[in-house]
């Protein structure tokens, strides 16, 4: 099971974390600082894969950006590779290249791509046609709402 997965820049600015197993407030800032640190230290050639405290981290840099997940000491570091490559495959075909200011600006359909991807740390559907047809459908959802939001606003509805 997937402990927690923490997306940050090459500065080590923190763009994105969804925490499956919890943790206080002052202990979540405490290992995301250390393993940002222990990530942007090593050198690019090294393995993408690391023992840290009590779990393995699998991390993968794409462009500026690092997905770094922590996992359980019995769960498939490959899988957990493949999982990030999925992840950013989704954000790639829904922001269309996504880059670090997609994330920025539309943290919440990263979110939400990610809710749809992954479930209580464990791998929800592998299907990305499935995602992206439940992220449509979110969107069509949001945009009635504006609409009808606008409609009562002007008095008509």
């Amino acid at each position: 099971m997937m402990q927690f997965m923490l997306l940050f820049s090459r500065q080590g600015k923190l763009r994105l974390q969804k925490w499956y197993v919890a943790h206080p407030d002052k202990l979540k800032k405490k290992i995301t600082r250390e393993l940002i640190t222990t990530v942007l230290a090593r050198k690019p050639k090294m393995c993408s894969f690391l023992e840290w405290k009590d779990v393995k981290v699998v991390y993968k840099r794409y462009a500026s950006l690092y997905f770094c997940c922590a996992m359980e000491q019995e769960d498939n570091e490959l899988l957990t590779l493949e999982l990030i490559h999925r992840y950013v495959e989704l954000l790639d075909k829904y922001f269309g290249s996504v880059c670090e200011l997609d994330i920025i600006f539309n943290f919440e359909k990263a979110y939400f791509i990610l809710d749809e991807l992954v479930l209580g740390g464990e791998l929800q559907e592998t299907s990305k046609k499935n995602v992206l047809k439940a992220i449509a459908a979110q969107d069509l959802l949001q945009e009635d709402e504006a609409v009808d939001g606008a409609l009562r606003e002007v008095g008509l509805l």
